[in-house]
């Protein structure tokens, strides 16, 4: 089970996001920002870091890359693409999953080990969790405010689409506690904590985020 790692410009957490593949037991396939082809994977994490910079708006230049051409409409049509942090930016700068991620409330970069409730069980990428399961998990951002109007919070909440809450405190001001959502078909996941760093008890704070890298590895399974 072969599961692109997308590197852009500035991405800092690909060999970490490999590495988490390479645990949960799939096969990490490199993908360059500058090449269209998937090379037939059966699933794309886009990793955390400061795609191009930063430049304009986080990752408002990485939707535009050619690997976002292949990509888009590959997630469209069903194939499971997890967005951790910088990722979850591109993601909604690239429209596939709504709102944004704004600067920090704090207006201070946060680093800090994170207590999380997972509230969706039936996608791609959270299959080995239990409803109201709590996991601790790295979270790291300068700009990782998650807002929305107020119609598209309550459609978010109305279909169950809030796959995590931030838990004992919100640490970037996130609108209602939204750590991380999904589209409604389940496949596509952003998450602005980092799971990557959470798979070894060795280096900690947890393995706990081991589970949305063998839940997608589950997901290809039933397939």
């Amino acid at each position: 089970m072969r599961i692109g790692v997308v590197t852009f410009p500035g991405t800092l957490d690909d060999g970490d996001a490999a590495r988490a593949v390479c645990i949960a037991g799939g096969e990490p396939v490199a993908l360059w920002h500058g090449d269209d082809d998937l090379k037939g994977v059966d699933a794309v994490v886009l990793p955390g870091g400061f795609s191009y910079g930063d430049y304009l708006r986080c990752g408002a230049i990485s939707r535009f890359a050619p690997v976002m051409t292949s990509l888009v409409p590959a997630a469209q049509g069903g194939l499971p693409v997890l967005g951790i942090c910088n990722g979850f930016q591109v993601l909604c700068e690239s429209h596939l999953l709504p709102g944004a991620l704004t600067r920090n409330g704090s207006l201070h970069f946060v680093c800090r080990d994170q207590r999380l409730r997972i509230e969706r069980t039936d996608t791609d990428w959270t299959r080995d969790f239990a409803p109201g399961q709590e996991i601790v998990i790295p979270l790291k951002n300068g700009e990782g405010c998650f807002v929305a109007d107020e119609r598209t919070l309550d459609e978010l909440e109305g279909e169950g689409r809030v796959v995590a809450r931030y838990l004992e405190v919100n640490p970037n001001g996130s609108r209602r506690d939204i750590a991380g959502i999904s589209n409604a078909r389940g496949n596509i996941v952003g998450l602005m904590p980092h799971p990557e760093h959470a798979v070894e008890a060795l280096t900690g704070p947890s393995t706990d985020g081991l589970g949305f890298f063998t839940s997608v590895l589950t997901t290809m399974v039933r397939a």
